[in-house]
């Protein structure tokens, strides 16, 4: 399950960077589930192929992450914003709370920057 999630979020972040012929077989054998037999049978052409291409994608998403960092970086920020809601939501009586937000943001700050 954590394969799916992940290449899920490589195309989210990066699927715009493929062909639009990548794209749609990505789309149909990762997120449509069609079998590899099902998608050759769609495109005309081998389950090789389509085995082939979604390796050669899934290694181009995986390699615009290694360069730009995106989903490390929205991961880091979505993380650091639910620290921000527990906080927001605590019985503690606010002297604490400011030093928090602070350690908070110098980290988000961090994370934004690189």
């Amino acid at each position: 399950m954590e394969k799916i999630v992940e290449r899920g979020l490589l195309y989210d972040f990066y699927g715009e960077l493929l062909t639009e012929h990548q794209r749609s077989i990505y789309e149909d054998a990762v997120y449509n589930d069609l079998s590899l037999a099902e998608t050759a049978q769609k495109y005309g052409i081998s389950r090789q192929a389509v085995h082939d291409l979604i390796q050669r994608c899934t290694k181009s998403l995986e390699e615009y992450e290694d360069k730009l960092h995106m989903i490390r970086r929205y991961t880091g920020v979505t993380k650091l914003a639910q620290e921000l809601a527990d906080l927001s939501s605590g019985s503690d009586d606010g002297t604490d709370i400011k030093k928090q937000v602070q350690a908070i943001a110098e980290r988000l700050t961090e994370d934004v920057n690189g």
